[in-house]
């Protein structure tokens, strides 16, 4: 079962062995705009559409849940949530990748040394599109937050890892170096969080999820009860799934896939290239214990959005 949460919906597809859809079920969300330039999403209806979609694909796809190998994940990549390690619930909505309001952290981070202040070590400029400044935007306009977050009480991740923790009632708090590599505070040759990163941005380190590769067992899946004891055994951003998916194996080979925005990836092996064009250095996947493939993207943010 492959769990593709998007930028408008959520979708289950299961697959048989050969790559052949058996079924599907999809719900859309809502879009959240409290002002020019804000994007979020509920991360609530977010993890109640997923726990539907899940159950929707198994019952229409008239499989037991022994037959069920493994499920997956894919999500939009940037988008950010913060929620209580206790209660599990968010402190605010989920700033989406495509919102604008932390421009104004981005301007802070990079006066002394410009935008390219970080690029380096992540392969990333300073820009909205990132999470860690969605973060620190979090810590610092929501009422105790940031006391909260330096205690060890809330979590940070990306859809993904919100997904995972979901899945598993809260025991793994976890990412693969996919959706790391687009925070701003992954280190590209290590695969780690990069601690003077996180404190320049503003992110406790505390609040980190654990980094693992593109393709192992996380855990098993809790909630909902319908798939409970299935391995959560793959999480890929969507733009770096697709490339997987479009069997961009080698070095040299790209996807162009079109959505809400159109993103080219290019595959440079496990060299990582950084573009004097403006291109992001990013991690393409990482199987198991194999080293990490990486990529160099470029993308449209607006593309299907603007129709």
């Amino acid at each position: 079962m492959a769990i593709d949460q998007g930028i408008t919906s959520s979708r289950a597809i299961i697959f048989d062995a050969g790559g052949t859809p058996l079924a599907m079920d999809h719900r859309e969300h809502e879009q959240i705009f409290p002002r020019a330039g804000w994007v979020e999403h509920d991360p609530m209806e977010i993890w109640h559409n997923t726990r539907e979609v899940m159950g929707g694909a198994l019952g229409k796809s008239n499989l037991s849940l022994s037959e069920i190998t493994a499920v997956g994940i894919t999500q939009q990549r940037e988008t950010t949530v913060v929620w209580n390690r206790t209660t599990g619930l968010p402190v605010y909505n989920a700033i989406v990748w495509q919102d604008t309001r932390t421009q104004g952290i981005c301007d802070d981070l990079a006066e002394t040394v410009g935008e390219q202040r970080f690029r380096a070590t992540t392969g990333l400029p300073l820009a909205t599109y990132f999470s860690g400044p969605k973060v620190r935007w979090i810590l610092d306009n929501v009422p105790g937050a940031r006391s909260q977050a330096e205690a060890g009480e809330l979590l940070m991740g990306t859809i993904d890892t919100w997904l995972l923790w979901n899945l598993t009632n809260g025991r793994v708090h976890a990412t693969d170096p996919s959706n790391a590599s687009r925070t701003l505070l992954m280190n590209l040759d290590t695969l780690q969080w990069d601690l003077g990163l996180a404190e320049a941005v503003g992110v406790p380190s505390v609040m980190l999820p654990e980094i693992r590769s593109s393709s192992e067992v996380y855990g098993e899946v809790l909630s909902p009860a319908s798939m409970r004891g299935v391995p959560i055994a793959g999480i890929l951003g969507d733009q770096q799934a697709a490339t997987f998916g479009q069997a961009c194996l080698s070095p040299g080979e790209a996807k162009n896939t079109y959505g809400t925005g159109n993103f080219l990836l290019l595959n440079t092996g496990t060299e990582k290239v950084l573009s004097d064009n403006g291109l992001l250095t990013t991690v393409c996947y990482k199987l198991g214990a194999a080293p990490a493939i990486y990529a160099l993207e470029g993308s449209i943010a607006v593309t299907g959005s603007l129709i």
